[in-house]
This record gives C-alpha cells, sequence and structure tokens, in this order.
C-alpha cells in the first residue's frame, strides 16, 4: 500500500448511500464491507449492490483507493464474495481473520484464477490483512513475509478477538485497551515490519469522541503505524490530519538528511547537541517519502 494512505473507511456493502457518503469524506481509502455490517439474511443482496457500486465508481478519475472486505476463509462465503466483485476490478481484498501467511497465499490463487477469467491482469488486486481477529491468528503474526506478492498492508482488530478471548472488554475505564489487546497490536506492528509492509491501526469505536481518537491516532504514528481504519466518515479529518506529516516534522527530517549528506559515510552525526544515527536517517526518509505522496 501506498504509504500516502492515511484513512480507510468502512461503508456497509449493503447501502448505496453509505457508500456514495464515503466517497466524499475525504477518506484515502473506502472498505467495502461485505462481512460484519452486512447480516447473514443479505450477503447474496450486498454482493449485487456492492458490485453494482464497485462498476459505477472504479473507472472514475478521481477517487478514493476501494478495497472489499469479504467473509473469512472458513465461513464458505468468501467465494462467492469473490465472483460477485473481482470483474468490477477494486484495488484490492481486505481478508478478515487471516491466520498468517498461509492464509494470504490461499486468498491470491482464488483472487488470480478470477482475475484470469476476468480478463484482468494478474496482481492487480492487492490483499490487505486482518492479523489479530482471532486467539490462532496471534501465533501467525510473523509469518506473512513473503506469503504473497499482493499483501501490501496489515491491521489488527479487537472486537472479534474480544469474544475469541472471552474478555469481558478490551479497554479500561480509561477508553486504553487492555493488556492481550495492547500485545495484538503490538505484535500487527512487528508482523508488518518483519514483511516489509505498513502497519494500519485498528478503527477507534467511540466516533463522537474528538478527543480520544486523536489521542488514539497520535500514539499509532509514534509507534509506528501509517494509517488508522474509521467506522465514521467524521473521523476522517483527524485522521488525516494525525497522519499527515507536519511542516515541523518535515524540517526536522530534512534537517537530519542534509546532516548525513554533509558528512558522507557518517554513522552517526551531531545536530543542536542531539546525537543522530543511521535508524533516525532511515525514519527520517520514510518521513519524507511519506510526505511527498
Amino acid at each position: 500500500m501506498s504509504s500516502a494512505v492515511r484513512s480507510l473507511l468502512f461503508v456497509p456493502g449493503d447501502s448505496p448511500r453509505k457508500m456514495e457518503k464515503g466517497m466524499t469524506s475525504g477518506a484515502d481509502a473506502l472498505i467495502v464491507d461485505l462481512e460484519d455490517s452486512v447480516g447473514a439474511n443479505n450477503k447474496a443482496g450486498a454482493r449485487v449492490t456492492a458490485a453494482a457500486f464497485l462498476k459505477e465508481t472504479i473507472p472514475q478519475a478521481t477517487r478514493p483507493r476501494i478495497y472489499v472486505r469479504v467473509n473469512a476463509l472458513d465461513t464458505g462465503l468468501t467465494d462467492d464474495d469473490l465472483d460477485a466483485v473481482v470483474g468490477a476490478k477494486p484495488d484490492g481484498i481486505l481478508l478478515p481473520k487471516a491466520e498468517g501467511g498461509a492464509s494470504v497465499t490461499h486468498l491470491d490463487a482464488k483472487i488470480t484464477a478470477r482475475e484470469a477469467r476476468a480478463g484482468i491482469d494478474e496482481g492487480h488486486l492487492k490483499i490487505l490483512a486482518l492479523a489479530t481477529e482471532t486467539a490462532a491468528a496471534l501465533f501467525q503474526a510473523g509469518t506473512y513475509g513473503g506469503s504473497s506478492p499482493r499483501l501490501e498492508g496489515l491491521t489488527w482488530g479487537a472486537e472479534d478477538l474480544s469474544a475469541a478471548l472471552g474478555t469481558e472488554t478490551n479497554r479500561d475505564a480509561h477508553g486504553e485497551f487492555t493488556e492481550p489487546f495492547r500485545f495484538a497490536r503490538t505484535l500487527c506492528i512487528a508482523g508488518a515490519a518483519a514483511a516489509g509492509i505498513p502497519a494500519m491501526d485498528t478503527v477507534y469505536v467511540d466516533f463522537r469522541n474528538d478527543a480520544g481518537l486523536r489521542r488514539e491516532c497520535e500514539e499509532a504514528r509514534r509507534d509506528g503505524f501509517t494509517s488508522k481504519f474509521a467506522i465514521h466518515p467524521a473521523q476522517i479529518v483527524i485522521i488525516n490530519d494525525v497522519f499527515t506529516p507536519s511542516p515541523e516534522a518535515i524540517a526536522a527530517a530534512e534537517g537530519v538528511i542534509a546532516a548525513f549528506a554533509a558528512q558522507p559515510g557518517a554513522g552517526v552525526v551531531a545536530i543542536g547537541g542531539v546525537m543522530y544515527d543511521v535508524p533516525h536517517l532511515k525514519r527520517a526518509q520514510r518521513l519524507l517519502s511519506r510526505a511527498r505522496r
């Protein structure tokens, strides 16, 4: 995934109104959802509605990236989801309840077959993986590297994991994630880094709490996430603001890069009495790359 993607908004695949509203939300990407936000009795109808939306919007010159969240591989619904949407050429598929690289490889094979039947160039559709929604998935977080050239991002989830673990809640009285979920969050960051792909932060469900959302976005950016999912269009402004490098951050990164450029081959440079080494240089380069995009 391009590091230009800061915000990803879930929109129900059975609601044309919400999908259209998502197009004007300012989100960098939409996730057309065929999974959790669609009731069991409306799965077939949602596929038709989502496919119609994709066929109308994908050809537009100016649009956000558009992914489809299909139902999990163990539900028996994934093939029907893919049959409905792959031909419309979305930018990618979000795989829920992924359990390591093997599940991504499995999804890759399914997409490849459908791309061939639809006359779509192989590899057009990318994959995002939701990597922490089951207990078993936690033990597979480090296995995504090399699983598929389609894989372009890793994210995590706390709601399904809460049900899987049998916890009473996933946040404490202050709104902070409890330890099992902070552990899952850390595994997502480490798993994404090991695979060489971006880590994307999970949703903030208290969508009327702007201060809480901003705080969680800032903590996510600090810890290595490059973007965040949203459940409401009102969250997009804050997410985009926090994940857009500030002028101050850009200036600081440029200073680090300039200092190393002035001392070719140096492993450490001093700026204003503070020592900076090669990891600082790499972080500065990543930030400027994100800012340019």
